[in-house]
């Protein structure tokens, strides 16, 4: 099993350690502690908003039995920071598995493969593929049901919801299988493609190959990436859309969420556009609907959200839920009675 020390350097924050945070919460027997020397012995609780008694350490040596030691956040360009340097080369000298998912790979860094070489250890970049092979539209199951999240902007939420959907599913006694497209659900799910590190021609290809890998199964969860009005990566949420030819859609959305992340001059169109722009883009290959929404209401009281909750269900007769705040039932039961 994985021992993890999780390394949150200088970003121990809900906007930076989403990785640390899904960690901590869906695999916590396997997560030790997080690494901030700038936070040492404080309270993990209030600086991500989840409840854990794990700790914050600012030395290796704390936990001598961790075998991995994963980058668990995300940084402006997907690179390291050279400070994490002599930080990450300690935990090779100590033979550990060093996993990273952002878009600098380790395994390119000469040092650290040098390192690694001399101390028996394991470079892991979850984003580094060679996959190359482009969708060729044959051998699709029609049997099996495909949902996918998607969503008004990135990072709002569909990772989690896709999940929680799948494992309410599994409680039910459902073949489902959860399909990891990021770094975070590759992390929790054990497989799966980053699809954001695909080459842009094999990116509908890699969607369509772990349908092919997973259908099998009776209900595919498929995590959505990004959004198909982002300026940056619509063409990541395309290809995806397109690869994989999900029946149903699952449209995820912040609470109060009105510019496009990161870019704050870029206004978020109406969902009603959105919906409507999802489901033309899929409607001359194959039908496709929006059959639920998920609800991200972290930054909202349980009042907010179920006051938000009833005006989205009342003004589009879809059901809808906070996966945290009020479980994923709703949208399970939406699946399971979705005829496609």
């Amino acid at each position: 099993m994985r021992k993890m020390i999780i390394l949150t350097e200088g970003m121990t924050t809900v906007q930076h350690a989403k990785t640390a945070i899904n960690l901590i919460c869906y695999k916590p027997e396997e997560v030790l502690a997080l690494f901030d020397r700038t936070k040492t012995g404080e309270p993990v609780s209030p600086l991500l908003g989840i409840e854990t008694n794990i700790p914050i350490i600012g030395s290796l040596n704390d936990f001598p039995e961790a075998n991995t030691f994963l980058l668990g956040v995300a940084t402006a360009g997907g690179g390291y920071p050279d400070e994490w340097r002599p930080i990450i080369l300690e935990a090779i000298s100590k033979g550990m598995t060093v996993v990273s998912g952002l878009h600098k790979y380790l395994s390119d860094d000469p040092e650290f493969v040098e390192a690694a070489r001399k101390h028996k250890a394991k470079l892991v970049d979850i984003r580094k593929n060679d996959f190359k092979k482009v969708a060729i539209r044959k051998g699709i199951k029609e049997t099996t049901l495909r949902i996918q999240t998607v969503g008004n902007d990135c990072s709002n939420g569909k990772m989690i919801t896709s999940y929680e959907i799948a494992l309410e599913l599994k409680r039910r006694g459902k073949d489902a299988k959860f399909v990891a497209t990021g770094q975070t659900g590759i992390l929790l799910e054990g497989d799966g493609i980053p699809i954001d590190a695909v080459i842009a021609d094999f990116v509908n290809g890699a969607a369509e190959e772990m349908v092919l890998r997973n259908q099998h199964h009776e209900i595919l969860i498929i995590e959505g990436q990004a959004s198909i009005i982002h300026p940056r990566y619509s063409s990541v949420t395309l290809g995806l859309l397109h690869g994989a030819m999900p029946q149903g859609l699952i449209m995820c959305y912040e609470m109060g969420r009105e510019f496009t992340k990161n870019l704050d001059h870029v206004k978020i169109p109406p969902m009603k556009r959105i919906i409507e722009l999802y489901e033309a883009m899929t409607a001359p290959l194959f039908p496709c609907k929006v059959i639920g929404f998920g609800i991200n209401g972290r930054k909202f009281s349980q009042a907010e959200v179920d006051y938000e909750r009833e005006r989205i269900k009342e003004e589009f007769a879809l059901p809808a839920c906070d996966v945290i705040k009020h479980g994923p039932a709703e949208l399970a039961d939406a699946i399971l009675g979705f005829k496609y």
